[in-house]
């Protein structure tokens, strides 16, 4: 799928925020700047909308490492793991302790070493021809064989 602009984003966002649900797994892939928290902040905004919740903002947890955020029904709970160094300071935060009471959105996961089973993984990618970025999505577990077409559409 190509996202040529930030209102495609947040037609995605959109539309990806009405599958998730508690206990939701979500690794994000990509390099700085390609749209992964604007892509989370786009789901978290969407579902305290539709909940009459008053809009978070949401930023980069990169230096606090994790933000949660209520929306209504679930909690959300959004990681930056790019400062760390090894596997042993993932392991501290004890992300998967209580996966099944949260949906957890996870920004470079790449040094997780026992990934869960049930997991969703978004990768974004700069298109070095056009302005825009390329998303691709892949399930693992329950979401093995998911058909993630509607999603991909971003025309309506």
């Amino acid at each position: 799928m190509e996202l040529k602009s930030l209102k495609d984003t947040q037609k995605f966002s959109k539309k990806f925020s009405k599958i998730i649900r508690k206990g939701d797994i979500i690794f994000l892939y990509g390099e700085i700047g390609v749209g992964k928290t604007t892509f989370v902040r786009f789901i978290i905004n969407y579902l305290q909308n539709k909940d009459k919740i008053k809009n978070s903002d949401v930023l980069s947890p990169t230096f606090n490492i994790v933000y949660d955020y209520d929306v209504g029904y679930l909690k959300i709970l959004h990681y930056d793991l790019y400062r760390l160094k090894n596997y042993n300071d993932i392991s501290q935060l004890g992300i998967f302790d209580t996966y099944e009471k949260h949906v957890k959105i996870i920004e470079w996961p790449e040094l997780i070493k026992s990934k869960p089973k049930d997991r969703i993984e978004v990768f974004f990618k700069y298109s070095k021809l056009n302005n825009f970025r390329k998303v691709e999505i892949s399930g693992f577990g329950k979401w093995k064989g998911y058909k993630f077409d509607e999603i991909y559409n971003t025309s309506n």
